[in-house]
């Protein structure tokens, strides 16, 4: 079939590889122009499409209808669709013969939306997956094609499973593609009585709460990772409070009695006070600072048991 990529990210070049080593023909490359004053690297499925010598185009929008226009020139068979960066309009769906298939981090309905890979792990959940829908208008709402599942380790972060469930969705991908061309495909409706959302991150999201439980503090500081990262303030009675990034934690069953967000431990390991249980800090980043392991951190640092983490600057 003749095919039309739309991507913009990384989790859409397996997909566009596993298709580029295909039988079908790819005829243009979509993605989103680079953002900001500075010069911005090429996105990722620029830089692939270029390295394979695939037309490639950066309109402002899919949905013009300019852009519309020049698609329906290229006489389609399919639009594919993953980490694309815009809604697409049913008029835009209309410009291929068949519409298009859209490639989604989660396992449909669940986890409609942008962070659909961060919220899975924010939420502790035990399950992903990927799942490939027919498009309609409505965000991540049409008729699965396909599905696959996976694990989510216990230690695992957003950024490490987001690159596992694009290998995972490449040839999912690929499957679909084959049985749409062959006309063996059988959408199955979702059931929107299991629908969820999956809204974009915020930084303010990675503050950490100590009154939650340690379970609750280590999805966080999984599921920020690598944005926008968990993080805390020490107030170490110099100035204003230490902003600390926090990339890697362990849960503890118990801390005592100590309140949520003190520190129990400083004595070569960091425990802090959860709401539930306790949280060593094995590796953090120190404002201005590299990323580095806690035990180095604490080498030079003055925290000590009985001090609190939480709180902020002052306004």
């Amino acid at each position: 079939m003749r095919l039309i990529i739309l991507g913009t990210g990384p989790f859409a070049v397996p997909m566009m590889q596993a298709l580029i080593a295909s039988d079908h023909e790819i005829v243009q490359v979509i993605c989103k122009p680079p953002r900001g004053r500075r010069k911005a690297p090429p996105a990722p499925v620029a830089l692939a499409a270029e390295q394979a010598g695939l037309p490639l185009w950066t309109p402002e929008s899919a949905n013009e209808p300019e852009s519309q226009a020049r698609l329906a020139e290229l006489a389609a068979d399919l639009l594919v669709v993953c980490d694309y960066g815009e809604i697409l309009k049913r008029e835009t769906l209309a410009t291929t013969r068949l519409g298009g298939v859209n490639l989604h981090g989660s396992l449909l309905p669940k986890y409609r939306g942008a962070a659909p890979v961060q919220w899975a792990v924010l939420n502790g959940d035990a399950e992903s997956g990927v799942t490939v829908i027919h498009m309609t208008p409505t965000l991540d709402a049409g008729p699965i094609l396909g599905q696959a599942a996976t694990p989510i380790e216990p230690d695992e972060t957003s950024g490490e499973l987001e690159s596992r469930l694009a290998e995972l969705g490449a040839p999912l991908t690929l499957e679909v593609v084959d049985k749409l061309a062959a006309g063996t495909a059988g959408p199955l409706p979702q059931d929107d009585s299991l629908r969820c959302r999956a809204p974009r991150l915020s930084k303010e999201l990675g503050q950490i709460d100590w009154s939650k439980p340690a379970q609750e503090i280590k999805n966080l500081v999984r599921g920020a990772h690598p944005w926008p990262r968990a993080y805390t303030f020490w107030g170490s009675g110099r100035g204003e409070p230490l902003r600390l990034v926090i990339d890697r934690v362990e849960v503890l069953p118990e801390a005592g009695p100590a309140p949520a967000g003190a520190v129990v431990n400083a004595d070569g390991r960091l425990v802090v006070a959860a709401g539930e249980g306790a949280i060593e800090i094995l590796q953090l980043q120190p404002a201005g600072k590299r990323a580095m392991a806690t035990a180095d951190w604490l080498r030079g640092a003055a925290i000590k048991a009985g001090d609190g983490l939480g709180g902020g600057p002052k306004s």
